[in-house]
């Protein structure tokens, strides 16, 4: 009797559980770009995806592609958008920001994603623009990386924003990865890791080095994006390690300045996940340009977007906290 009754109770809460994780799914409502301009879709492998497009298309194309996190989309380079398009009278371009598949406004099948599956989107997306400047961050530039060592003449040049290889578990785990994507199990988990206290957690700790970033508006975006329908399948990967890139960046680097391919790597100098040491060590391996940023962590972009505008325009570093470590 005692059993059954607490076999009642447990299933009572899981069901209670489950309706409130579904709840909070139906609350947070479709998902509109966070970034203004002409909203369009572009179709890869029956997978509709989602980018913002602002400019003239006959000019310069920058490519922005966001790094991959729990709650991750095109709104990572909303400061880096509005500075450029505050340049724009005097720097025309083309300005192209993507959710990836399985993120923001992009379909999200529930795949098992991986970073091949990635590296070839990249691909596809960027052989849909003429040799464009590429902009990109974390685990994505990674990705970049790889895909242009294969094909340089797919891009003019790359600035890389804390860039990293590795970004889960070595191996990765099989395990972790299927309980993530499971109906019941991995829908409780999932809602813990975009829920409100875990976004802060990862912003203040992680993500921002100033206290008031970032605004509370943009955590309520982050958080609504972590419960579109099927967000934990992306993050399930993610996690478990099957999107860490398989390349030795710094080598594969240099490679790409020998084709001719330029890179930049702009670091926070406080940065954690990524720590300076390893942008340093980058660089020097690479041969390849170092700016750094004071008072900023994995996210220079978001809290001096000027600092690296400047950078991508090729001209003298706007505020003095940021500082070219490296020539290249």
């Amino acid at each position: 009797m005692r059993l059954r009754r607490v076999l009642e109770s447990l299933t009572l809460v899981l069901f209670a559980s489950i309706a409130a994780v579904r709840g909070l799914q139906n609350s947070a409502g479709v998902l509109e770009p966070p970034l203004d301009g002409d909203h369009r879709r572009f179709q890869w492998r029956g997978v509709d995806v989602a980018y913002t497009e602002a400019g003239e298309p006959s000019d310069p194309t920058l490519v922005l592609l966001h790094g991959i996190n729990a709650a991750g989309s095109s709104g990572e380079f909303r400061e880096v958008f509005a500075d450029l398009a505050a340049d724009y009278d005097w720097a025309p371009e083309d300005f192209v920001l993507t959710d990836l598949p399985g993120f923001g406004c992009s379909d999200r099948p529930p795949l098992r994603y991986s970073a091949t599956f990635y590296e070839e989107f990249v691909a596809a997306f960027l052989s849909e623009f003429d040799e464009p400047q590429v902009l990109a961050s974390s685990l994505t530039g990674a990705y970049v990386v790889k895909t242009a060592r294969r094909d340089p003449d797919l891009v003019a040049d790359l600035t890389l924003v804390c860039p990293t290889a590795v970004a889960g578990p070595e191996p990765p785990k099989t395990a972790l990865r299927e309980l993530l994507r499971a109906p019941v199990v991995g829908e409780l988990i999932h809602g813990v890791l975009v829920s409100k206290p875990s976004i802060r957690y990862f912003n203040s700790d992680h993500g921002y080095y100033g206290a008031d970033q970032p605004s509370t508006a943009w955590e309520d975006y982050e958080w609504q994006t972590g419960h579109q329908p099927n967000a934990r399948h992306a993050v399930a990967s993610f996690v478990a390690g099957f999107l860490n890139a398989d390349a030795s960046l710094g080598a594969t680097l240099a490679d790409l300045n020998q084709a001719g391919v330029k890179t930049t790597l702009v670091w926070g100098r406080e940065a954690e996940i990524t720590p300076l040491a390893e942008g340093r060590a980058l660089a020097e391996e690479a041969d390849c340009r170092l700016v750094v940023i004071d008072d900023t962590k994995l996210l220079p972009h978001v809290e001096f977007p000027d600092a690296v505008v400047s950078v991508l325009r090729g001209g003298q570093l706007a505020p003095e906290s940021a500082a070219e470590e490296r020539a290249g």
